[in-house]
C-alpha cells in the first residue's frame, strides 16, 4: 500500500468515526427510517452533482448490480445502525464495526481476491484488542434490546465486509464515482416507501438536521466516493482496515467536541489499531522512511 492510499484510509477513518456521533444526535429525534433515507438522499444529491461536473454518465447497464450493492453497503447498514442508535452508544457501534474486517478477510479469501495470511489474522486480533481498550467497554444490562442492537450492528459490519470483494470487482467495469452515485441512488428508492410511512412521528430539529446533512453530504456522499477511488487501487482488506481506526477517531471527536474523558485505554488501543492497520494493509512506516531517507541521501 503507497502511503497516499493509507492517509486516505485514516481520513475515511477520520470521517466515519464522527458518523456514529451523529447518527447517535439523529436517530432518536427523526427516527431510523427517516433519518437513513435523508441522509442517502442527501448523499446522492451530492454525487450527482459531481458526476455532473465531472460529466460521467449513469452505468444504467449495471442497474442489477448496483441494486445489490446498494442494498448490501448502504440500505441495510444504515438503516440497522441508525436503529442500533436508539439503544446503543456510539463507542458500543463503533467497536462492532470493525467486525466488518473478519467478514471481509474470509469473502475475500472465498472469492480468491486476496488470501487469509498469519500476518492478517494477527492484525484482526490486535484491532479487536486495540477498539476493547479504546471504548473502553464495561459492564452493561443484558437486556433484550441491547442484545438486539448489538446483534443489528454486527449484521451491519458484515454487510459492509461481504460486500467489498464485490465491489472491488465492480470497480473494474465501472468508475468508483458513477458506483457511489449509483448505489446511494438504488439504497434511496428501496428505503423512500418506510421513510413516508415514518415520516409524521419525525421531529425535523435543527441539530437533527445539521448532523444529518454532514452524514448525507461529507460521511457518505464524499466518503464513498473516497472510498471506492482507494479501493480500485489496493486489496479489499487493506482498504477494510480502516474500519479498526473508526473507533480511534469515534472517542477523540467525542472528547474533543462533547467534551468526554480520555483514558489510558485510549493511548494503548490507539496503538494496537494502528499496529493491526500495519499488519493487515502491509503499510510498513519504518521501511517507508528508510526509502525517503535514502532518496535524501
Amino acid at each position: 500500500m503507497k502511503t497516499r492510499h493509507f492517509l486516505q484510509l485514516m481520513l475515511l477513518s477520520a470521517l466515519w468515526g464522527a458518523s456514529f456521533l451523529f447518527i447517535r444526535i439523529a436517530s432518536p429525534v427523526l427516527g431510523p427510517n427517516v433519518m437513513a433515507a435523508l441522509r442517502i438522499a442527501l448523499a446522492t444529491l451530492t454525487l450527482m452533482a459531481i458526476m455532473r461536473l465531472a460529466n460521467e454518465r449513469w452505468p444504467w447497464r449495471h442497474w442489477r448490480e448496483l441494486v445489490g450493492l446498494g442494498t448490501l453497503t448502504v440500505a441495510v447498514p444504515f438503516l440497522l445502525y441508525a436503529w442500533a442508535a436508539l439503544h446503543l452508544p456510539a463507542g458500543y457501534s463503533s467497536l462492532l464495526n470493525t467486525m466488518a474486517v473478519p467478514f471481509g478477510v474470509i469473502a475475500a479469501a472465498w472469492m480468491k481476491e486476496d488470501t487469509l495470511t498469519a500476518t492478517k489474522a494477527l492484525g484482526c486480533l490486535c484491532g479487536f484488542a486495540g477498539v476493547a481498550l479504546i471504548v473502553q467497554l464495561g459492564p452493561v444490562e443484558p437486556t433484550p434490546s441491547l442484545l438486539l442492537a448489538a446483534l443489528a450492528s454486527v449484521v451491519a459490519a458484515a454487510c459492509y465486509g461481504v460486500s467489498t470483494t464485490w465491489m472491488k470487482r465492480a470497480t473494474t467495469r465501472m468508475s468508483p464515482l458513477s458506483i457511489a452515485a449509483g448505489i446511494h441512488a438504488a439504497a434511496l428508492i428501496l428505503l423512500a416507501p418506510g421513510a413516508a410511512w415514518s415520516m409524521p412521528d419525525a421531529r425535523f430539529t435543527p441539530g437533527a438536521l445539521a448532523a444529518v446533512a454532514v452524514m448525507g453530504i461529507v460521511t457518505s456522499g464524499f466518503a464513498y466516493w473516497l472510498n471506492l477511488r482507494v479501493l480500485a487501487q489496493v486489496p479489499p482488506v487493506a482498504t477494510m482496515s480502516s474500519a479498526f481506526m473508526i473507533p480511534l477517531f469515534g472517542v477523540a471527536w467525542g472528547h474533543i467536541f462533547l467534551g468526554e474523558t480520555l483514558g489510558p485505554g485510549m493511548f494503548w488501543g490507539g496503538a494496537l489499531v494502528l499496529a493491526a492497520t500495519g499488519l493487515v494493509t502491509g503499510f510498513n512506516p519504518l521501511k517507508w522512511l528508510s526509502i525517503l531517507r535514502a532518496k535524501t541521501d
